[in-house]
């Protein structure tokens, strides 16, 4: 079934991109585009009307037709090689340029902002390393920490394993953990809960590691989030953006 008002919610409540949005819902990005202006077109604005489901809004944005995957047109590839050196050369040079002077010679070429996004997807695939800039509420970073801690009983004196829950707010660091009994879905929903109750507020977007716990097919691009959690994000009105697989700079 398609995810159309996950994708509004997490557009017009929460405010993300297009690329964040894809990572959520595990959609692609061309899908995610795709529904936003069908959304535009049919003038469906947000929030929705109450009362109104998941088919009656597809009726809406796609009719009777069938769920299936668009042919994609192959569009006249740019060379990103030669753009991000111009780019890097002349600093008074704009990607808005380049991709004016590339639809001159291509009018059949990509729009601007899948021009954008291209040139991007390209530029990760360089060495390069940024300083990652949080704003303050926007970003709570959580995860299962290392190894598991001994806790004692204070009646027996018998200890057991204990995991910890971290959460981390990206912008002052404020950190909250916590012991649990196990690493399992219940003690990962409480641990949020607790918190949001230490942190007195829900930030805009919640970034796991990929645990099992939250995320129940861990992929690159397209990550499938645990039912249960993505529903948790919901009732507290705030997204989930896996952190990518083996990328330790995204967290």
């Amino acid at each position: 079934m398609r995810k159309t008002k996950e994708v509004l919610r997490l557009r017009f409540e929460l405010g993300l991109g297009q690329r964040q949005i894809a990572r959520s819902c595990g959609v692609g990005l061309g899908t995610v585009h795709d529904y936003l202006e069908r959304a535009a077109a049919a003038g469906i604005g947000w929030p929705l009307p109450e009362g109104v489901s998941e088919e009656e809004l597809e009726a809406k944005l796609f009719g009777n037709q069938p769920v299936q995957a668009r042919a994609v047109r192959l569009r006249p590839q740019p060379d990103w090689k030669t753009i991000h050196e111009q780019l890097q050369q002349h600093r008074h040079l704009t990607l808005q340029l380049v991709w004016e002077e590339y639809r001159q010679t291509n009018p059949e070429g990509y729009r601007y902002s899948w021009f954008c996004q291209r040139y991007q997807h390209w530029r990760r695939h360089l060495d390069v390393v940024l300083r990652q800039e949080h704003k303050a509420g926007e970003k709570m970073f959580v995860d299962w920490a290392g190894a598991t801690i001994p806790v004692y009983d204070a009646t027996t004196g018998q200890a057991w394993p204990a995991s910890l829950f971290v959460s981390v707010l990206g912008a002052s660091s404020y950190t909250y953990a916590e012991a649990t009994r196990d690493q399992q879905l219940e003690p990962w929903i409480q641990a949020h809960i607790h918190a949001l109750e230490f942190f007195g507020g829900v930030p805009i977007l919640a970034v796991p590691d990929n645990t099992k716990t939250a995320v129940s097919r861990a992929c690159r691009y397209d990550p499938d989030l645990n039912p249960t959690y993505q529903e948790f994000a919901v009732h507290h009105g705030m997204g989930v953006v896996p952190a990518r697989p083996y990328k330790p700079r995204d967290r």
